[in-house]
């Protein structure tokens, strides 16, 4: 059951799903402006500290810069760092002229450019941490030497060969998840229940990163009772993008908002990036392998590994971790262990530069 995702909830315990604001967790939010002075692109940006190394955060397909949000104060509580967790392009609060372009290219150019944008031309030590699509972005920034001084390399929950395996599953995911929700505390409540995320405190940050508030249309009705009150999705984490196989399926009435009340619906229509999808993950694997820096992979579940990376692993080229139990969105289900993991790396790359 899901309830069993919890270390700190009882079951049965009346759980709360209101949201939480992104301050509790960031010390500045900023919306950084990039490109030529007539046609800018905006990214939405969250910082805390203000000394140390800067961590680069990038989350994965369909979340935002929130998902990183407990991460940030459980990192920041080990060690002296800077942390600048981003929205991708098409996603959570940036606004771009071509937010349909996701190729790697235009991703990991949009990583340095908002770097270049807040740190100037020499950025304090950078470590690159990705999860997901983020981290196959990381992996492409830091293969091409994109963002200067950078010293380190954090892959989270993506492997070329599982993530080439998943994307047949991305689309059907995508059409059986509720395609609108009456407010933002029954999105939260849909995310801990399906199993998308299995922390409660980080949903209550991270999902307003994912949904925004639409004024109702005729045609739209809420559809999240029958997730909700139907029997939980076993959820199967995969790279790119979670997918779930429905244990049961139930009918279950969908009720109707009158017009004019708000709806709450996804940020970004994944679908439409399909096209990108073969060309985030393809190659990866050599490619993390080849970045001559530090490097750590860190896994929901060792069966994620592919022949490159085990490879890799058993000569020693990179650090690996293995995080069960928990889902895809690893930094946001095991917040804690994570930063620990983190600390390792950060301990690491100080023979290599001074801290």
């Amino acid at each position: 059951m899901w309830e069993e995702n919890f270390d700190t909830e009882e079951v049965g315990a009346r759980l709360d799903y209101s949201p939480v604001s992104w301050s509790e967790y960031f010390e500045e939010m900023e919306d950084v402006s990039v490109g030529v002075a007539d046609c800018r692109d905006v990214f939405r940006v969250y910082k805390a500290g203000s000394r140390g190394p800067l961590l680069v955060l990038l989350h994965g397909g369909g979340h935002s810069a929130l998902s990183w949000a407990v991460f940030t104060t459980a990192i920041s509580s080990r060690v002296r760092c800077r942390v600048l967790a981003m929205d991708l392009r098409g996603h959570g609060a940036t606004s771009v002229r071509q937010a349909g372009d996701f190729s790697t290219l235009t991703m990991s150019s949009d990583v340095a450019n908002v770097v270049r944008a807040c740190y100037g031309e020499t950025p304090p030590p950078v470590v690159l941490i990705g999860h997901g699509v983020g981290g196959a972005i990381a992996v492409h920034t830091a293969s091409n030497m994109h963002v200067p001084n950078t010293v380190g390399l954090v892959a989270i929950d993506v492997v070329e060969g599982s993530a080439m395996d998943a994307l047949h599953s991305i689309q059907n995911f995508l059409k059986l998840r509720p395609k609108s929700f009456k407010s933002m505390d029954q999105a939260i409540e849909w995310s801990v229940k399906s199993g998308q995320i299995r922390n409660l405190e980080s949903a209550r940050v991270s999902m307003a990163g994912q949904i925004k508030r639409c004024e109702l249309e005729e045609s739209d009705s809420v559809d999240s009772t029958q997730q909700l009150t139907d029997p939980a999705p076993e959820v199967v984490v995969e790279h790119g993008e979670e997918f779930f196989h429905q244990r049961e399926e139930g009918e279950g009435a969908e009720p109707e908002e009158s017009p004019g009340e708000g709806v709450y619906k996804w940020r970004i229509d994944l679908s439409k990036s399909e096209k990108y999808w073969d060309g985030w993950f393809r190659g990866t694997s050599n490619l993390f392998l080849s970045c001559d820096l530090p490097k750590l992979l860190l896994l929901a579940g060792i069966d994620r590994l592919d022949r490159d990376l085990t490879i890799g692993q058993m000569q020693g080229k990179f650090m690996m971790q293995v995080l069960p139990p928990c889902g895809h969105a690893v930094q946001e289900d095991r917040p804690d262990k994570v930063s620990v993991f983190l600390t390792v790396v950060y301990v690491f790359v100080q023979s290599r530069v001074r801290l």
